[in-house]
């Protein structure tokens, strides 16, 4: 009986090593000491067993009162470790089950983080990229409306320096016809200017009495003014008119006094003149 008592108790602590192997690759201080408890009340357990076990041998050879007082004394303490031992093992897996809802959490938590990470990743990338259309997109349509926009520029800009051409050309051509008509007045201007020049001299060529018969002729014309009464009619006025000017000698352009020579040739005297006797 002893002998299989003792390999119960190998037995059991096979089997009460495995705990012991997870409570070392567990990193939870509350695992690790619920563990080092387990461990514990099964090594006083099975030094209980050893005990039993002795206890038991020694009944079987003396069968003594004391002999059986000691082994009872000492199952009773092998149940109390045994007691002991539970509880270790309840305490050990609820603090195992809290442990892995803890790494549980922390696993949640780090994939979640790396989802996160990942998804904003993807979102930087994914904005760039929509960045990069959109820009290429609204380069292109500002690129037409700048291109519309300079056309329309350029079309008001040739409109314009063609109405400027347009007005510079009219504005050249008035002036160069109003440059000719101011040359062609000043050619006739010369050639009235060079006429009365050889009217001068022909008039200062000529003699004195036909002079005096001009200066008869306005007298002459004075007294058939006076003559015709009331105020002559536009018509007879004017032929009248004409016919004076006609018959009229060409006086000289020249204005003033007559030149001395022709003065001397026509004798007459200069300045006042002589009083009559």
């Amino acid at each position: 009986m002893a002998r299989v008592a003792k390999k119960k108790a190998k037995a059991k602590r096979v089997a009460k090593a495995k705990p012991a192997a997870k409570a070392a690759a567990s990193t939870s201080p509350v695992v690790a000491k619920a563990q080092k408890a387990v461990d514990s009340a099964a090594k006083a357990m099975d030094a209980q067993l050893d005990r039993v076990g002795k206890a038991r041998a020694r009944v079987q050879k003396t069968g003594s009162a004391a002999a059986k007082q000691s082994l009872s004394s000492a199952n009773s303490k092998l149940r109390e470790q045994r007691a002991k031992l539970a509880e270790a093992k309840v305490g050990l897996a609820k603090a195992s089950a809290m442990d892995a809802v803890r790494q549980a959490e922390e696993s949640a938590k780090q994939k979640v983080k790396e989802m996160a990470e990942k998804l904003s990743a993807k979102a930087d990338k994914e904005l760039e990229k929509a960045v990069k259309a959109f820009e290429s997109r609204w380069k292109k349509t500002r690129a037409k409306a700048d291109a519309k926009k300079v056309k329309a520029a350029e079309k008001k800009a040739t409109a314009k320096v063609k109405a400027a051409a347009k007005k510079a050309a009219a504005k050249a051509k008035a002036l160069e016809k109003k440059a000719a008509a101011k040359a062609k007045a000043e050619a006739k201007k010369a050639s009235k200017a060079a006429k009365k020049k050889k009217a001068v001299k022909k008039s200062a060529a000529k003699k004195t009495p036909a002079k005096k018969s001009a200066a008869k002729k306005p007298a002459a014309k004075k007294t058939a003014a006076k003559k015709s009464p009331g105020r002559p009619k536009k018509a007879a006025a004017k032929k009248a008119a004409t016919k004076a000017v006609k018959s009229a000698p060409k006086k000289s352009a020249r204005r003033g006094r007559p030149p001395k020579a022709a003065a001397k040739k026509a004798g007459v005297r200069r300045g006042r003149p002589p009083k009559k006797s």
